[in-house]
């Protein structure tokens, strides 16, 4: 995390910078704001400690225009004894702390610390905001080439501006909230409120209050009118109660058509004796099921899995500082074995485990997939595949991982697998690889 370090004192600028530096900052120092303006904007990463006497801009005027470019930038003002009325004045207008002259290095680190940790969760969350509200983003995020997934990207694109409701269907684990984001997000709403209420979290009479009102404390508008004129997406659905389902037709029948509010309805019932429409009453099932998803569970996506495990161990590996596993032919033909009964969500605890167990140099993916076998079954779908589409999905995976290691060099690549060119290029051909994506 940077440290943006503002003080026309060049014996000041110094010693901070040198501690700070210590400490594990990167800093960069300024003689006056107006430089320090030139290059600090909205989301730069990090914080600004900054004198409040210097001449030119000085500290206050400094604080009042990083304010109004980003009212989230932390800023840390040092002061001299006679300044603290001045430096009260800056955290009324949005200051993150200030020290006095002379102050404790100790203290001045402390103070870094916590405002690098407040820059870094609103930076997170500023950057998750903006992919919740790119559907280009969020549907690639949607990893995969079997036809299953291709037909789900096609569908999120058609329904998303078709704009009427949805409902969201399938394992859990399948990645039904993501496509409830890419629905509005790539639809006429996007940049309209998008609500989520997880239906089950509630007690009827709360969930009644938080749907429709009134909220006794005021803290928040009713969710259906905090998404007007946007999306609301109602998460187990199958859990509100039938005095609930009956007032959701009748806010649904009183916007008419098109509706100014968007209800995206995902079901997350897991009995396999029940269904969606068989907790519903017909005429709300129908109003939310007229245009449906249905997300493929992991095992119906071939060697999806493959490239999903392998992009998440070196995920996990990078943050964890290793190096992610090499799968093995027999471990690949496991992990597309494997029923997966929690789906994504299992591959990755899986995938983390096993960049964990590579960094102690102990275990294999094989007795990861078993220990998750509740019923201690042996990690077999109940569905075998052709020998061929195990060994084109192992063959895919290991191209793929060696043109990521390798950054797209062809040559490096021809030399580890020992592959002519002419092969390479027809085996890449075939399964969708270009060397555009590594470099």
């Amino acid at each position: 995390m940077k440290i943006a370090i503002v003080d026309d004192e060049q014996d000041m600028r110094q010693s901070i910078s040198q501690w700070l530096a210590l400490s594990g900052f990167d800093t960069i120092t300024y003689a006056r704001a107006e430089d320090a303006l030139k290059e600090i904007g909205a989301d730069f990463p990090g914080v600004v400690v900054t004198d409040i006497k210097m001449p030119g801009m000085d500290g206050m005027a400094f604080l009042k225009k990083l304010m109004s470019l980003d009212s989230t930038l932390p800023v840390i003002m040092i002061t001299g004894h006679g300044d603290v009325p001045m430096a009260v004045e800056a955290m009324r207008i949005g200051a993150y702390d200030f020290m006095e002259k002379p102050f404790n290095p100790d203290r001045m680190t402390e103070l870094a610390k916590r405002a690098s940790q407040t820059r870094r969760l609103t930076l997170d969350n500023r950057a998750l905001r903006r992919e919740l509200g790119d559907g280009t983003v969020l549907v690639k995020k949607l990893i995969g080439s079997s036809p299953v997934m291709e037909r789900l990207r096609e569908d999120i694109l058609d329904l998303g501006q078709a704009d009427g409701h949805v409902l969201i269907d399938g394992e859990t684990g399948t990645g039904k909230t993501l496509v409830a984001h890419a629905l509005h997000a790539v639809g006429p709403r996007a940049g309209k409120k998008f609500v989520q209420i997880a239906c089950a979290a509630f007690a009827p009479e709360a969930l009644s209050a938080r749907l429709f009102g009134p909220i006794e404390d005021g803290s928040t508008l009713p969710a259906v009118e905090e998404a007007r004129g946007g999306t609301l997406c109602l998460e187990d659905i199958e859990a509100l109660s039938p005095a609930l389902q009956a007032r959701l037709l009748t806010f649904i029948n009183e916007q008419g058509s098109p509706a100014e509010t968007r209800i995206i309805a995902v079901s997350n019932l897991q009995e396999q004796d029940k269904t969606c429409e068989d907790m519903l009453r017909p005429d709300l099932f129908y109003r939310l099921a007229a245009m449906k998803i249905t997300l493929p569970p992991l095992r119906a996506r071939g060697e999806d899995i493959l490239t999903l495990f392998t992009r998440l161990s070196e995920q996990f590996a990078e943050e964890y500082g290793c190096t992610a596993p090499d799968v093995t032919a027999q471990e690949a033909a496991q992990l597309m074995q494997a029923p997966w009964p929690g789906n994504v969500r299992q591959l990755i605890n899986v995938a983390e485990r096993a960049v964990l167990q590579n960094r102690r140099g102990s275990g294999t993916i094989a007795s990861l997939l078993m220990a998750d076998n509740e019923a201690s079954q042996p990690v077999m779908t109940t569905e075998g595949k052709p020998l061929k589409e195990y060994v084109e999905a192992f063959e895919r995976m290991l191209i793929d991982n060696t043109m990521r290691r390798h950054k797209g060099s062809i040559s490096a690549v021809m030399e580890e697998l020992c592959l002519p060119r002419r092969t390479l290029n027809e085996k890449m051909a075939k399964y969708g690889l270009s060397r555009a994506d590594y470099l």
